[in-house]
């Protein structure tokens, strides 16, 4: 009991620390980011773009990534916010610029972090680095745009992260990973192995 006091304290120390940040250039563009990834939106569309790049590897990223939110989401909230009904921070004195819509369940943990984190797991495992190294990095500025705007702990995102991260190395088990380079199709049926394009 008395370590889950020091780590809850410490989780408010760090919150306030980054709830009192400036951050020029990041104060408008964060809060639209944490909306963006609302009910996997943004997820939704990086999927997307990489299912019509015509790269076998990352059609089955984008598939694997999707999979991947769809363990972790419903994970997070409708089994995990249930047992842990942590409240939301209070946003006395918060910055009105980064003020975004409170979500009105419970705040631990953060399931734009879980999402986030299982995408980037997941894609991980399939797509090269020119696409997993970008997608990490936004996976990354949104769980921290879920503190910097004030709807959660630094401990929720840690923990949805944490959550997600397993959802992603789960798809493994789901679906075997494809082993292999950078793959593109060329005709229906037919793929190339760019490191053997000469």
């Amino acid at each position: 009991m008395r370590l889950r006091s020091r780590l809850g304290a410490v989780d408010r120390r760090v919150f306030t620390a980054v709830a009192g940040a400036r951050l020029p250039g990041l104060e408008r563009l964060l809060p639209g980011l944490s909306r963006a990834a609302d009910h996997s939106l943004l997820w939704a569309g990086v999927a997307g773009g990489c299912a019509l790049s015509g790269h076998v590897s990352l059609r089955r990223a984008a598939t694997r990534g999707m999979l991947a939110i769809g363990v972790a989401s419903p994970t997070v909230n409708l089994v995990c916010k249930r047992v842990f009904s942590r409240s939301r921070p209070s946003l006395e004195g918060f910055p009105l610029a980064r003020l975004i819509r409170v979500p009105t369940s419970t705040s631990f943990p953060s399931g734009h972090a879980a999402s986030a984190a299982a995408f980037a797991t997941a894609v991980a495992m399939e797509a090269p680095l020119l696409v997993t190294v970008p997608v990490a990095m936004l996976a990354a500025a949104v769980c921290f745009s879920r503190v910097y705007t004030g709807v959660h702990y630094p401990g929720d995102v840690f923990a949805g992260a944490g959550i997600g991260m397993a959802a992603g190395v789960l798809t493994w088990r789901l679906w075997p990973v494809r082993h292999g380079e950078y793959i593109k199709e060329t005709a229906p049926g037919t793929v190339i192995n760019p490191a053997e394009d000469d």
